[in-house]
């Protein structure tokens, strides 16, 4: 039962992610054609975040409540409408709307961490949250794949309305097919939509601190590339539509195959707390290579900084999440996992609009100033080790 309920998570957030992966490589050349400067692409961008910071705690929230499953559906159906309403957009308020919708749809990712934190040990937990990133690499692997075929044939539309058909299959088999995880549902669980005083609570608790720090840090720096790269690679380097998606499908391939496959061997050769310098030090290389490349030399030198943010990413996201659940007593995993991603929409919201600005200045600073952030990175990982020797 545990591996087909792991099997219906997996399947969850990887159609979540593949519609993702169809829109967003596309969306900020999209939202220019519909007469946006690059400073409100990055605007428009963080709408999407910003739904996720006030609603990834509150689904949190709910899911120690009420349970997972019911929440996991509901987040579900949102992302159907918002598919939708996505492929009739043809201006920038509906597009605003659609984007808003999704970003509450999305807000389901700490739901789904505490699924497979409720029905996993801890000796397999770090690998089972790597199914969480192998899902996210394998949506971004086949979303720009499909969404090269489609943009070319069915235009931005056609994508929206696939990736609506693909989430409502994806909530058909969740309704048929997920059973409730949660054995002890806590009905005293609080419900707030801007919970500042758990903020605040999982600030002052030694590790969790620095954990959310080094997640705000290291997502901040890869939203301000994320958002700006297709600009880049278009305006700079003389890339396609086609072109671009078939770059992210690349990041994708090798954020699958490190999370999906690596992540365990190097768990258990190097453990989670080294991973956690690793990844600083590939995203640190990756980012600072990318606006540097020389264009003759662009094919070679954009497998070589994706795969540096791919590796980056790989080593960080897993064991962050997985160092942070072992801190958190079972009956709060749904609200301090949710907190933690609600920290990660923050900083999805702040990279984006800081990326667009800083993009308008010189186009290679979002990725520069990306790299230097994690070496604040570097230094909340050694806080993190510091603390946990401590205990």
């Amino acid at each position: 039962m545990k591996q087909a309920s792991l099997r219906v998570i997996f399947l969850t957030v990887f159609i979540d992610l593949l519609g993702f992966g169809l829109i967003v490589p596309i969306l900020p050349i999209y939202i220019k054609e519909l007469g946006a400067t690059n400073v409100q692409v990055g605007i428009i961008a963080a709408v999407y975040s910003l739904m996720n910071f006030l609603f990834t705690p509150l689904f949190g929230s709910y899911s120690d409540r009420f349970g997972r499953r019911p929440i996991l559906l509901i987040t579900i159906s949102i992302n159907v409408m918002a598919y939708i309403l996505f492929g009739f957009a043809q201006t920038l308020p509906l597009l605003i709307f659609s984007r808003l919708l999704s970003g509450i749809g999305a807000s389901n990712i700490s739901v789904a961490q505490a699924y497979i934190s409720d029905i996993s040990t801890p000796e397999n937990r770090a690998k089972s949250m790597g199914m969480i990133g192998a899902a996210f690499g394998l949506g971004f692997v086949f979303g720009p794949l499909f969404g090269a075929v489609l943009s070319e044939k069915l235009g931005v539309s056609g994508i929206g309305f696939t990736a609506a058909g693909l989430c409502a299959v994806n909530f058909i088999w969740a309704y048929f097919s997920l059973p409730e995880s949660l054995k002890t549902k806590n009905s005293i669980a609080p419900i707030q939509f801007i919970p500042i005083q758990d903020y605040q609570l999982a600030l002052q608790r030694p590790i969790i601190r620095e954990l959310f720090l080094l997640n705000f840090v290291y997502i901040t720096a890869f939203s301000m590339m994320h958002i700006n790269s297709p600009l880049l690679w278009r305006e700079h380097y003389g890339l396609e539509k086609k072109q671009i998606l078939y770059v992210f499908a690349f990041i994708g391939v090798v954020t699958a195959f490190v999370q999906g496959g690596l992540v365990g061997l190097m768990v258990k050769k190097f453990g989670e707390q080294r991973l956690l310098w690793y990844g600083c030090f590939f995203m640190m290389i990756g980012l600072l290579l990318m606006p540097i490349v020389p264009k003759y030399l662009f094919a070679q030198g954009i497998v070589v900084s994706m795969t540096f943010i791919a590796l980056g990413a790989g080593c960080l996201q897993p064991s962050m999440a997985s160092i942070t659940s072992q801190q958190i007593p079972p009956h709060e995993q749904g609200r301090m996992l949710g907190l933690s991603q609600s920290f990660g929409s923050i900083a999805r919201v702040l990279g984006p609009f800081m990326g667009g600005f800083l993009y308008d200045v010189a186009y290679w600073l979002p990725f520069i100033g990306g790299s230097a952030m994690m070496i604040a990175g570097v230094y909340l990982v050694q806080q993190v080790l510091i603390q946990i020797r401590k205990k």
